[in-house]
Formats: structure tokens, sequence, C-alpha cells
């Protein structure tokens, strides 16, 4: 059998019968929910679960990797965590916790029967948070790691954002778009058509914004922002003072995350690179992808950087004993 054919090979798959789609139940302090969740491929050896952005934001965006994931041979998850996309999206704002959804996403392992051997963890942006405060509590499951276009800090974050970022903007514009956050005006059509030309098109996605891919179109257009918000904040021009994620800093817990470890940053991006590339070096088996075209979503951007770079990782993992 071909590599092709071991690829494609769905035969005794429980969930051959749904092209690999299946909702999960799991267990949270309000009660059983399910969660969405779709396997792309087979392989034994690499099985890659993606953690999406926002927080609130879905899978969508992320479908960027059907592109290249595949013709590499690597066995992937898309998923939807609680709250977003095709998930249960239950009204209880006590759930939006950064310790509940790492609890979350070790119950989906479980189910998904993900290992040591073969388990790689990718987040991007909320998504790096996440996978980061996963490695810290079950790294003993992880055969690898993937940290997209995030910083290991909140503050550090805000900090890039009003000191770098903010400074290079039309400071009529800042006025004005701080002036509608200070007010609670976020829904005011006025304030992303600010964001978008002002930050969204320079920061987030480097193309004018009616040639965003549609995948990203899709997927912001379903972000949940009773979740996106509280914990973020309005925009993705730094984090609220009040955002639960606010305080948020892991910069001194790094060496402790022994497994192989991929830290993306982009040029452009809404993350400092310098930090990310600092990350890198703090892991003890860190790596740093540098995409000098990218963007927040270096995916769409700098797409041929990003994508060989984190398909080498991968091919280079080194095997880990169950």
């Amino acid at each position: 059998m071909s590599v092709s054919d071991r690829y494609l090979d769905y035969s005794g798959r429980a969930d051959r019968i749904s092209g690999g789609a299946r909702r999960i139940p799991v267990q949270t302090p309000r009660g059983e929910f399910t969660v969405w969740t779709k396997r792309v491929g087979n392989n034994p050896d690499l099985k890659v679960l993606l953690l999406h952005g926002g927080p609130g934001a879905t899978h969508e965006y992320l479908e960027a990797v059907d592109s290249f994931l595949p013709g590499a041979g690597i066995e992937y998850y898309h998923y939807d965590l609680l709250g977003s996309g095709f998930s249960d999206q239950p009204d209880e704002p006590s759930l939006w916790e950064l310790d509940r959804f790492v609890d979350e996403v070790e119950q989906v392992r479980q189910a998904l029967g993900l290992a040591r051997e073969n388990f790689v963890l990718y987040g991007q942006s909320w998504g790096g948070i996440l996978a980061m405060e996963y490695a810290l509590a079950h790294q003993e499951h992880l055969r690898g790691l993937v940290i997209s276009n995030m910083m290991a800090s909140a503050p550090d974050y805000t900090a890039y954002a009003e000191q770098v970022l903010m400074p290079e903007m039309d400071q009529g514009v800042l006025a004005e778009i701080k002036a509608l956050e200070a007010t609670g005006d976020i829904e005011n059509p006025r304030y992303m058509e600010l964001l978008v030309p002002h930050h969204y098109e320079l920061h987030t996605l480097r193309m004018p914004a009616k040639d965003w891919p549609e995948p990203v179109v899709r997927g912001f257009a379903h972000i949940n922002q009773k979740i996106y918000v509280p914990m973020q904040g309005p925009s993705e021009l730094g984090m609220s003072a009040d955002a639960k994620l606010a305080r948020w800093d892991r910069v001194a817990d790094l060496h402790t995350i022994e497994v192989p470890t991929l830290v993306i940053g982009a040029r452009y991006d809404t993350m400092d690179p310098a930090h990310m590339e600092m990350m890198a070096g703090q892991l003890p088996a860190g790596r740093y992808l540098y995409c000098p075209e990218g963007s927040h979503l270096a995916m769409y951007d700098d797409q041929e950087t990003y994508f060989d770079g984190l398909i080498a990782f991968l091919r280079d993992l080194p095997a880990r004993n169950a």
C-alpha cells in the first residue's frame, strides 16, 4: 500500500461514516455539552489537533491547512472549542475560563485517542495561550507543540500594541477608536470601519478586506462575542485592562515545557516577533519560524514560508515511546 493509500485508508475508523466528523461529549461544572471535531487523513505516527483563536472564533479560518497538510501525509483535526462554531454554545459565562478550556482539551484528546507517540498540539493566537497552558499541565501526552502568532505574556502583548503599533496609526483615527471603546459603542459600524483599514489590513491579514479569503470572512462572521469580549476585549488592538486574560503571563514557565516546540512569529503581526523569538530561546527544545511577509494570519499572507516551516518541524519531530 502506497503512502497516499495509507493516508486515505479510513477503514476501521469509527468516524468513517461521517467523513471524519464527530461530536465529543465534555463534562463541565455546568453539565455535559458536546464539541465538534473533524479528522482529515490517517497517520498513526503524526496527529495534529488544531486550536483556533479568538477566544470565541471557529476552526474555519484555519482551513488554509487543508491545502498543505494532506499532501505532507499529516493527520489533523479541526476543532471548535465549546462556545464556538459547530460546538454547543451554552449561555454560561462561568465556563469561559482558561483552566476549564484546558480540561476540555484533555477530554478531547482522550476521546480522539491521541497519545505521546503521535500527538502534536497546535494553537494559533488565543489557541496558543491554550496550547501553552495545556503543555504546562499535560506535556506527558505530547510529542510536539506549535505556538503560532502568540506571545507568552498578555501584558507584553498589550504593551506592544500601545508602544509600537498605536503610535504608527493615524492619531485622529486612534482617538476615535478609543472614544467608541470608552463609551461602550463597539457595535457602532464606525468602529470596524476604522479598525479594518487602519489596523486589521496592516497587522491581522495584509490584504484589502474585500480580498480576504473566504474561510477568514466566514470565520470572522461567526466569532462569539460573548466569549471574545470578556476574555480579550473589543478588538485585536491589545487586550482590555478588565479582560479575563489581561494579566496572563507564562514567560517564567517556558523553561519547563520540554517537548519539541515550534514558535511562529511574523514581521507585521499584532504580536511582537522579537518576543516570540525570545520564547523559542527559553524553551528547552524550541525552534523559531519567522515569516518576513506575514501578519497575525501569516498562514495566508506568507503562506509558503509558514507551511514549509510548519511541515519541516512536524517531519523532524523525534519519536516518543508510549
